[in-house]
């Protein structure tokens, strides 16, 4: 999947901008609950489980498992995203429990399997942003 400049970016809120600052530096990061323990994301103030404010962001492994995905065969907006189907969108259940909405790179659509082993890459788009993707974790030899 390519990124350009027609392409929507995200735009961060208070929240969600220490994600996207460290996703600039190649990093995953999530929420980890400074009560309760429990791992999220997306962002929030409060946590789902306990409902304390108060949280940390802890670098993600990277890791996690493929839970669903669909392909992308006909691209919206069609202009900006013509030239990349079809592509993969993934959810992912992280390493640490969260899931997160992602694309999948680096493999075609027939070798997909659920519970495929999965590691996060970062993708360069407009305005210095980097978008976290997934790649296969390749089963011999490491990533």
């Amino acid at each position: 999947m390519r990124y350009d400049a027609s392409k929507p970016l995200p735009m961060p809120d208070p929240e969600s901008a220490p994600f996207w600052e460290a996703a600039r530096n190649d990093t995953l990061v999530i929420q980890r609950c400074g009560l309760c323990d429990h791992a999220r994301f997306p962002a929030t103030t409060y946590c789902p489980v306990c409902r304390a404010d108060n949280h940390a962001w802890i670098k993600a492994s990277g890791r996690g498992r493929l839970f669903s995905w669909i392909v992308v065969h006909h691209p919206v907006p069609a202009a900006a995203y013509r030239d990349d189907v079809p592509y993969l969108v993934a959810l992912v259940t992280l390493e640490e429990g969260p899931r997160i909405v992602t694309n999948l790179i680096d493999c075609e659509g027939g070798a997909i399997y659920a519970d495929m082993p999965l590691i996060v890459a970062f993708v360069g788009a407009a305005d210095g942003f980097k978008l976290p993707v997934f790649r296969p974790i390749r089963e011999l030899g490491g990533v």
